[in-house]
């Protein structure tokens, strides 16, 4: 092994070992950011998506197009059991601008709605419904009582809608 070689091998040991105590400080100082995922399936007439309800669980969201039926379901990890269930028929909410045949789209967000003075918190995920031949959304919500949730106590409550928004600004005429 010649003399190149050598140094050249304490360099990459050294860069390796230099670049580790620079991550091991840098994670120090750094905050951790965590990280959500959800998830949204729909087929022709049905939609499915996950959200978060608090920091250790998520709901499902269930969306039947022909009925406008918005459901939601919590599992309770103690006893793997859907325990909490949230309903809605949406087809109002979208008022007299709403179509005969709704084409919805249904995605969650992330919100932290303050808490009142009593147990129940809003969920902390928002369902978004939009009408797509309307270009009307609205965003949902459900109470949730996270004390009720680690007793193992149903829960069970109608979505609260939100707010209205049409983003379709102009009519669309049928051809």
């Amino acid at each position: 092994m010649d003399k190149t070689e050598r140094t050249g091998g304490i360099t990459l040991l050294l860069g390796v070992v230099i670049g580790l105590i620079l991550g091991l400080a840098v994670r120090d100082i750094w905050p951790p950011v965590p990280l959500y995922a959800s998830a949204t399936q729909g087929q022709e007439n049905y939609a499915i998506a996950t959200g978060l309800v608090d920091e250790r669980v998520e709901a499902i969201y269930f969306l039947d197009f022909l009925t406008g039926n918005l459901q939601a379901a919590v599992i309770n990890p103690k006893t793997g059991k859907f325990n909490s269930l949230f309903r809605r028929n949406v087809s109002a909410d979208f008022g007299q601008g709403g179509s005969k045949n709704p084409k919805y789209l249904m995605v969650t967000g992330l919100v932290d709605m303050p808490r009142g003075r009593s147990n129940v918190q809003a969920a902390k995920s928002i369902v978004y419904i939009s009408d797509a031949s309307t270009g009307q959304t609205v965003a949902y919500t459900f109470p949730w009582n996270q004390s009720a949730h680690v007793a193992g106590r149903p829960q069970s409550a109608g979505f609260e809608p939100l707010d209205r928004v049409d983003f379709r600004t102009m009519p669309i005429r049928d051809e």
